[in-house]
Formats: structure tokens, C-alpha cells, sequence
């Protein structure tokens, strides 16, 4: 199944402070605060855990032997670090939930 609404920053931000009852201003302010503080937690290698919604870690990959799709041959890469999102049950609730609607 092909999802074709999106969201951009503008709009999350109007219906946000629809719901809230704050101004568009405040609220991308408490975005932007949020966004970040998550950032540099993660970015710190805490674990940003908001109950019913996820939680935001940093992810060691080390380095390892891969293959080229195209020729076959082993290749090496190289060792990285990534954030990575786990949503909650309750969130995934809804995602599935969704699915059958």
C-alpha cells in the first residue's frame, strides 16, 4: 500500500497549535526546542524514551566484509554510527490499526 498524504514542518506545526491551543510561533518554538534537545541527547549516546510514542538511540555498526551487488566482489566498510527510531506499542497500535481500516 502506497501512502500518498504527507506532512511538512509547516503543517505539522499548524495542526499542533490548533490542538494545543498556542499560536503558530510558540509552537514552532517548543518544536524546535524539542527537536533539538532530542538531537543532542542522542548525539551524546543517551536514549530519548517518550512513552506512547518511541524512542530515539545512537546505533554503533562496526566495520564489516560486504559484496558488490553488481560484480560480486567483497568489499570494506567501513564502521559508522546512526540514530535509529523504535516506535511504542501504542504507536504501532495505531499503524496497525490503520492498516485494517
Amino acid at each position: 500500500m502506497a501512502l500518498t498524504m504527507h506532512m511538512n514542518k509547516r503543517e505539522l506545526i499548524e495542526k499542533a497549535a490548533a490542538e494545543a491551543g498556542l499560536s503558530r510561533r510558540q509552537t514552532a518554538a517548543a518544536l524546535e526546542a524539542i527537536l533539538g534537545t532530542i538531537q543532542t541527547a542522542v548525539a551524546a549516546e543517551d536514549k530519548v524514551a517518550i512513552p506512547g510514542f518511541g524512542s530515539f538511540e545512537i546505533v554503533h555498526k562496526p566495520a564489516r566484509t560486504g559484496r558488490n551487488p553488481q560484480t560480486g566482489e567483497p568489499l570494506e566498510i567501513a564502521e559508522t554510527w546512526t540514530a535509529k527510531f523504535k516506535p511504542s506499542p501504542g504507536f504501532m497500535g495505531l499503524i496497525r490499526q490503520r492498516k485494517k481500516d
